[in-house]
């Protein structure tokens, strides 16, 4: 059974949530969620082969300026495919066939960088029980805490041992498929890193980080207030942080509308 989270003791099923109204139709968010995660997934596996296998190398003068094209096109493709196993995670993605979120949850965190996803979704139900405390696998709950030593303390909580021999291995399986050490440089490893820094800043940092002000309530977030075409462009409307935590049963692709009505709500 996937579930969706919001307090430790206060655990709804998505069925609960969609009979709630927090979703308008099932099958709707079902059809829409699986095109979105086919579209997402299929668009990284294409620049991915693409930029690796068949890009000639050396790169030419007359495709160079495509290089950093690719390389921000991939990194944002590597966010879109987190942000889409963390909504496996709620079982969000294809409510109405529970069984097909955890699948794909998988095949996203493996493409990423080949991540245990049930460890992340425990992970993630601890992050949602315990938002911005010391239980928090995604806080530094230091009183001192850094932007870079927080960043590291996230990327190695879920980037270990298991993690790095898997991603040895393909490496050694694509330069004996004959792809060049720069390629893999260039549209692998920069993307992939680039991305976390991206979903670190824009959907842990910022939202959880603290301030002056205190947290408004158990959450223990914020959200930012960007236009439409920048919250997708950073984070997939993730950084909609309170909208999401107050309501994780909404999609990704939903949030926006859910922070528009927020915003109506304090005016």
């Amino acid at each position: 059974m996937d579930f969706v989270w919001t307090i430790p003791g206060d655990f709804m099923t998505t069925d609960t949530l969609l009979t709630q109204g927090m979703a308008q139709d099932r099958m709707r968010q079902s059809v829409i969620g699986l095109a979105l995660a086919i579209l997402l997934i299929g668009s990284w596996l294409a620049l991915h082969i693409t930029t690796i296998f068949f890009w000639p190398f050396p790169w030419s003068e007359e495709t160079r300026w495509l290089l950093p094209l690719a390389v921000l096109g991939l990194t944002w493709l590597y966010v879109a495919i987190f942000i889409v196993a963390h909504d496996c995670m709620h079982g969000t993605v294809t409510p109405s066939w529970p069984w097909l979120n955890p699948w794909i949850g998988r095949l996203c965190l493996f493409l990423y960088a080949a991540f245990s996803f049930d460890r992340m979704r425990e992970a993630h139900r601890q992050h949602h029980q315990n938002p911005a405390t010391e239980h928090d696998p995604d806080f530094d709950a230091r009183e001192d805490d850094s932007f870079w030593f927080w960043y590291l303390k996230f990327f190695a909580e879920y980037f270990g041992f298991r993690e790095f021999m898997i991603v040895f291995a393909v490496t050694g399986l694509y330069m004996a498929a004959g792809a060049p050490y720069q390629a893999l440089l260039m549209f692998w490893m920069l993307p992939s890193m680039l991305s976390s820094l991206q979903l670190f800043v824009f959907g842990t940092y910022l939202p959880h980080r603290r301030l002056e002000e205190p947290y408004t309530d158990r959450h223990r977030t914020r959200s930012n207030d960007y236009p439409w075409i920048v919250s997708l462009l950073t984070c997939l409307h993730f950084g909609y942080h309170h909208e999401h935590h107050s309501t994780p049963g909404v999609p990704w692709w939903r949030l926006p509308q859910l922070h528009a009505q927020r915003r109506e709500r304090r005016t």
